[in-house]
């Protein structure tokens, strides 16, 4: 490909400085292991016999003095000092919602059925959901190499399934259902958003959807959950706190960094390791198991969605 064909991100890229490309793609990589070490830590978590609710509640609760923080913070930034149009923050609270409170708690309930390895294989599907998505109600037109990475991709996701289906919980497939269902809402989120954060700016728009996910995940453990379920065992805290910090305000954080040094062509690249990096953390801590099937399977869908990520973002 010529440099006159490539997107003004993927061109610029090729004169940044490399201190400033190997800094970028660091901060890319370690977000992406970071959030991808969320699925071990609530598998972990779910050893001490907390229910989904109470737990999402425990991670949201502290994550979102970290989000009101970067709210407050984003509001003083040049380019975000502008009041937000009331249909754009009421459309940020209902994109949260959806895309962060309503995703990660389908990701909570499938996680119960599922490893954590194929937790996160299916979670990384959301760029072919985009496409779909994207075709379905923007006009974007799929084409041929489109179509190629879809096919290979949920071939992947079928040879990972096939393998384990009949072998892991009686109820593997409610849970990769409820998993997929994550990955759709979250897609929607970021079709949804992509306007909304040119008018508002991306910081702020994180901060405002991401603090009204918490609320809700809060206001959902009030309505369902007696006080008396926070009474748990002292380990369960601690991963919460790992899981707010490390697994979901570091990745935002660091990926939004990224994108600003080295843009989103490299920053994709960088999402193949999430699967590899569940699977392994998933085989050290949890001893899954991650035989050629599967790690044939991930090969096949990593491959299929880095050839939506990077052919969308050159």
């Amino acid at each position: 490909m010529s440099q006159s064909s490539l997107s003004p991100e993927a061109a610029a890229t090729r004169f940044l400085p490399p201190v400033q490309i190997l800094v970028g793609l660091g901060l890319a990589v370690a977000g992406v292991i970071a959030f991808s070490l969320r699925p071990v830590i609530i598998k972990l978590a779910y050893r001490y016999n907390v229910d989904p609710v109470t737990l999402i509640m425990l991670r949201m609760v502290f994550a979102l003095p970290f989000f009101l923080a970067m709210a407050l913070w984003s509001s003083g930034r040049k380019g975000e000092r502008a009041p937000i149009a009331g249909r754009d923050l009421a459309l940020t609270v209902v994109l949260g919602v959806t895309g962060y409170y309503a995703a990660s708690f389908c990701d909570f309930l499938g996680l119960r059925y599922v490893s954590a390895g194929m937790g996160r294989l299916l979670l990384f599907l959301y760029p072919t959901i985009v496409v779909i998505l994207s075709a379905l109600f923007l006009g974007k037109r799929i084409g041929l190499r489109e179509v190629v990475a879809l096919v290979v991709s949920y071939a992947g996701v079928a040879l990972v399934v096939w393998s384990e289906v009949g072998t892991g919980h009686p109820d593997f497939m409610t849970g990769a259902g409820l998993v997929f269902m994550g990955a759709f809402l979250y897609s929607i989120y970021l079709v949804g958003s992509s306007r909304v954060v040119q008018r508002i700016g991306s910081m702020r728009f994180t901060a405002y959807a991401m603090t009204a996910a918490c609320l809700c995940c809060i206001l959902q453990f009030l309505v369902l959950r007696p006080l008396s379920a926070l009474d748990l065992p002292l380990p369960v805290y601690w991963l919460s706190v790992v899981m707010a910090v490390v697994c979901t305000v570091l990745p935002v954080l660091m990926t939004a960094e990224a994108l600003r040094r080295v843009g989103p062509n490299l920053v994709a690249l960088s999402g193949a390791i999430g699967p590899v990096a569940a699977a392994v953390f998933g085989y050290l801590a949890l001893a899954e198991p991650m035989g050629w099937l599967q790690l044939a399977g991930a090969a096949l869908t990593v491959a299929g969605v880095m050839i939506i990520s990077l052919w969308r973002t050159t």
